[in-house]
Parts: structure tokens; C-alpha cells; sequence
């Protein structure tokens, strides 16, 4: 049975850990069950799949150097291996370590300088050499996402297979489970390996327009490309909620979420009839989705569709002009004209105009391909999800768990206890259940450098302060998306309340998954605490058209909510007015 809580071991050779970029798909620490049977158990080696296809080192540096520490959990908290992250920097031609910081990690206080860690055999011509080939033929060359739309047929099979779950023995149950370990270790394979591609790409777009002097260019060059699929379910809610407009399904809102579900379901009005039809297509396609959704325990849109409706419920009121389509729209314009301009500038040198449509193309395709396989993973982390809560209701029905949630305390080697004696696992998973709430009040470290802090020295989170900007004071971030915007500031540290942001607020966050994207439409802009130029928040909003600035630390705590703000996405400046 692993440690509860979870804590990994880490590496003498490659010590350096950061919550950047982890933090926006695992905001909360995960649970045993997702990290045994789930998540964690199938990212690990996808990732280390992911490293030796990109060519930067072999398999034998996992044997020798790395005990089975890509994405270590301290504290049940998850972390990414900085260290090796910045070796793929070193290794990948014209990236660098710093490079990787400023992508994946954002310009956050406290991480240690490269210099710092610096091994004698990270520069190596052999793997320099494969990781160029794989950057020419796979990343700059390709010219379509067929293994990633294959990897979306597979898992919309398995989804349109399901069993009536309810009709399978609780054996069959972890069966089903366990039976999507391989294909889950390829899906999250070909998740990393987009991730890095894109990475790449932003990079290379960054370093060509500083080249020809206009680095200004560089985010707008990404912005608007189209078939994101992180931004879909914002275009299907703006369209839910133009449908809301109507008389008769108007009424049953301004009743409430609270069980709006089950009186939209109850009507016999043609117009809710209708809607509702709309509404559940919508929630069998995305009922996947929700705050945290690659951790199997949390609530998603389909087990709780208040979550959507409460979204569905803003934007219902929000002006025409900020239709998602259209933004998305003017950022497309924008990026086109931003082309003509580079092709303007290197008309007269055909090697470096041929580079420049080269990762143009990449940059837009493994932004779509990493938002592509990010959503199909958590598709088939969702059959987890159903299955382990069909066991919690029978498992409370029975009375060998006090409460649904219970089953997400098991780790797989408990399994085959729970299933000849439940009850004799009851008092643990409670306390484990205790344990797992107690630490979403502890702030873990941002950065661990070697060895990680005993979670009881980690500070509360209701202790967290910081003096709020006076008029006129700023803070400098990191640009996600240009543009500039003023509103009123909402301070939300969670998107399960959308219905405390109005059109035109300004969403300050700590930090965002998919779940978030669809306050993007009624935000005039959005600030998080944490991120990256290629974090989840810059991507959304590129795609979606608003300003964006990540990295801005303390900003949910130094801004107040209420304060008039204005965000300046081409500075990365937040001030205070």
C-alpha cells in the first residue's frame, strides 16, 4: 500500500520540481485511486514514452537515474520535473532551458536558475542530433493530427459502448476500470508529445519575429487559429444560452440553478422541450467535463449539469457582440494580417520565409493537437470516474462506505480487499477521506528543490495574505494574449460559481483548467496567479479573442475584488485605476 499522503520519491540527479503548468489540470491533491489506477498511474509512463520519442534521451536513463518521478505527487499534490523538462530544452535545437521556463513554466518568483543544476552530460550530439531529426520531420514537417483523431474514434467507440453499468458485478466494475491502462498510456504519450511539439512551435514563432524586430508579433501569430477544442463547449453553452432567451425557458431560470435540471426535464413546453433536447446532446458530449476533470473524484458537467447551466445561465444575458465565434473571428483577421506582415519582411530571403510557413503551420497544428489530446484523455478518465461511483453507491447502499466519494480513497492494491470484505476498509477510507479534505487548506510549495517539505510545514491557505494595490499600482506578469481591457475585477478561486461574473468583469484566477473556458466569453480579459504563454488561460484566450496575462503572482490577493482594473496583454501589466 503507497503512502497516504502520497509522497514520491525524487531524484539526486534531476531534483528540480515545479506546480507551474501541473497546477492548471490539478489544482487539488489527487486521490489514491486516481493515482493508482487513474491519472497518474497512466501519464507517468505515457510521459516517459513521450521523452524517448522526442529523441532527447533513451529508456535507460529512467533505469538508472529517475525512480518513476516525471509527475511525482508530494504531499498528494502533483509536480512536473523541471529538471528534466529544462534537459529537453537543452537537447531539442534552437530551444534552451530558459526557453522552457518562460513556455511551460511562466516567470514566477523562487525557481532556481538553470545554471544551478547543470549536469556535465546534458549537452549531447547524439541525442541533440535525433531530437533535431524529430523537430524537422515531426514537429515542423507534419501536416495532420491522423493519430490524434484516431485516439478520438477509439475513445468515442468506448463511450458509445458503455454498459449499463448498473448491470455488472462489482468485479467487473475495477475490471472495466483497469482494462484502459494501455490505452491510456497512449493517449497521455501523444498528450506530451503535442505539449512539447507546441511548446516548441511558440518558441520558434517567438524567436522569428524577435529575429525581423517585431516580437510583439509572436502571440498574435497564435492567436485565433480555430478547432480548439478546449474553446468548443463555449461556442455550444453561447448558443444554449441564446436559446435561454426565450420567454417560457427564461422563466425557469430566473427561478434559479438550484434544480433547474429537473424543471427544464419536467416541461412540456415545446420551446424547453426543445432547449433540453439541445442541453443533454450537449452533456452527453461533454459530460467529461468539469472543475479538476482528469482527477476522477471530482463533479463533472454530467454528473451535476447545475455546474454547465449555471454558465449557460450568465451568458444567457450577455450582449450579441461577444459571441465566442465572432471574437475568435477578429483574432483570426488579426492573425492573418500579422503574416502578411512577417511575409513582407522575409520576402526577399526564401530560406527564412519557407521557415516562417513551416512553424506558422506547426504552431497552429500542435496547439490544436494538444488541446485535442488533452480532451480525449479525460474522455476515457471520465469511464474511471463512472465506474468508481457506481461502486461508491452500491458500496454506500450496502453500508461498507459511509459516503459515495469514500471509493476514490482505495489504492489498487486494496482492490481485491475491498471486494471480499468491504467493510473491512470502511474506517480506513473515512480516514483517509479526512485526511485528502484536510489538504486542499494547505498551500503546497510552488517549487521543491530536492526534497519536499512535510506537508504539516506547509502554510494554510486561509493564511495567505498580501497588501492590496492602492490606485494606480500595478502588477507586471507574463503576456498571454494582447490586447487591453477595462472592468471591474472578480476574484474567483473556483469555477464551480459562475453566476458571480458579469459581462464585462475581468476574471482573476489563480490559476485555469477547461473548465474555466466558458467564463471566458462573459470576461472583458483574465489574470492568473500562475501560467505560461502556453499555459491553458493564454491558449483559451487567444482562441476566444480577450486579453490575457499569466504569471501575474498574488494577483487574487493583491487585487481586491470589486477594483476597477485595467489589463494590458501586450505589457503583461494589470493596474489598478
Amino acid at each position: 500500500m503507497a503512502e497516504w499522503p502520497i509522497n514520491d520519491a525524487t531524484s539526486k540527479v534531476f531534483p528540480l520540481y515545479s506546480r507551474a503548468n501541473v497546477g492548471e489540470i490539478f489544482p487539488d491533491p489527487i486521490s489514491p485511486l486516481n493515482a493508482s489506477v487513474g491519472f497518474q498511474h497512466g501519464l507517468e509512463p505515457g510521459w516517459r514514452d513521450a521523452f524517448v520519442a522526442c529523441g532527447v534521451w533513451d529508456k535507460d536513463l529512467y533505469d538508472e537515474t529517475v525512480p518513476m518521478n516525471i509527475l511525482p505527487a508530494f504531499g498528494s499534490y502533483l509536480y512536473i520535473n523541471m529538471s528534466l523538462m529544462r534537459l529537453f530544452g537543452v537537447r531539442v535545437p534552437g530551444m534552451s532551458a530558459e526557453a522552457v521556463d518562460l513556455q511551460y513554466f511562466g516567470d514566477m518568483p523562487g525557481i532556481p536558475s538553470y545554471e544551478s543544476e547543470r549536469r556535465d552530460f546534458d549537452e549531447n550530439a547524439e541525442y541533440e542530433a535525433k531530437a533535431g531529426q524529430w523537430l524537422g520531420e515531426q514537429v515542423l514537417g507534419a501536416t495532420d493530427l491522423a493519430a490524434y483523431d484516431a485516439d478520438r474514434v477509439e475513445v468515442e467507440r468506448i463511450r458509445a459502448e458503455r454498459p449499463d453499468l448498473a448491470t455488472l458485478s462489482d468485479a467487473e466494475l475495477f475490471s472495466r476500470m483497469r482494462s484502459f491502462e494501455t490505452l491510456l498510456r497512449r493517449l497521455f504519450k501523444h498528450h506530451i508529445e503535442a505539449s512539447l511539439k507546441s511548446g516548441v512551435g511558440l518558441g520558434a514563432m517567438a524567436q522569428l519575429t524577435e529575429a525581423i524586430g517585431r516580437p510583439e508579433l509572436a502571440l498574435t501569430l497564435v492567436a485565433g487559429i480555430g478547432n480548439i477544442d478546449s474553446a468548443l463547449p463555449s461556442i455550444r453553452m453561447w448558443n444554449l444560452g441564446r436559446l435561454a432567451q426565450k420567454p417560457q425557458i427564461a422563466e425557469l431560470f430566473d427561478a434559479g440553478v438550484a434544480e433547474l435540471y429537473e424543471r427544464l426535464s419536467a416541461s412540456d413546453d415545446s420551446d424547453v422541450v426543445a432547449f433540453t433536447r439541445e442541453l443533454d446532446d450537449f452533456l452527453t458530449d461533454w459530460d467529461f467535463r468539469g472543475p479538476a476533470e482528469w482527477e476522477i473524484r471530482a463533479t463533472t458537467w454530467g454528473v451535476n449539469p447545475a455546474l454547465a447551466l449555471g454558465t449557460i445561465d450568465r451568458m444567457r444575458h450577455v450582449d450579441e457582440s461577444e459571441a465566442p465565434e465572432t471574437k475568435t473571428a477578429e483574432r483570426a483577421s488579426q492573425r492573418e494580417a500579422a503574416s502578411a506582415l512577417v511575409r513582407e519582411a522575409l520576402a526577399a530571403d526564401a530560406e527564412a520565409s519557407g521557415q516562417f510557413e513551416a512553424v506558422l503551420n506547426a504552431a497552429a497544428l500542435w496547439m490544436r493537437g494538444r488541446e485535442r489530446g488533452r480532451t480525449t484523455a479525460a474522455m476515457l478518465m471520465h469511464e474511471i470516474r463512472l465506474a468508481a461511483l457506481e461502486l461508491g453507491r452500491r458500496g454506500v447502499a450496502a453500508g461498507s462506505l459511509i459516503e459515495v466519494k469514500h471509493i476514490f480513497m482505495l489504492f489498487a492494491d486494496e482492490i481485491d480487499t475491498y471486494l471480499s470484505d468491504p467493510a473491512t476498509l470502511t474506517s480506513t477510507l473515512a480516514d483517509r477521506e479526512r485526511t485528502y479534505l484536510d489538504l486542499f487548506d494547505r498551500q503546497p510549495p510552488f517549487v521543491v528543490d530536492g526534497t519536499a517539505p512535510p506537508v504539516e510545514e506547509w502554510p494554510l491557505r486561509a493564511d495567505r495574505r498580501s497588501t492590496l494595490l492602492g490606485q494606480g499600482e500595478s502588477i507586471v506578469g507574463v503576456s498571454g494574449c494582447t490586447g487591453i481591457a477595462r472592468g471591474r475585477a472578480r476574484v474567483l478561486l473556483s469555477p464551480d460559481d459562475p453566476s458571480a461574473l458579469e459581462a464585462g468583469d475581468i476574471l482573476v484566477a489563480p490559476i485555469t483548467d477547461p473548465s474555466w473556458t466558458p467564463l471566458f466569453v462573459t470576461a472583458a480579459a483574465v489574470v492568473v496567479d500562475v501560467g505560461a504563454p502556453f499555459s491553458h488561460a493564454a491558449i483559451v484566450s487567444r482562441e476566444l479573442g480577450i486579453p490575457c496575462i499569466v504569471s501575474a503572482t498574488d494577483a487574487t490577493v493583491r487585487i481586491a475584488d470589486g477594483a476597477q482594473i485595467e489589463v494590458d496583454g501586450s505589457t503583461g501589466t494589470v493596474t489598478v485605476l
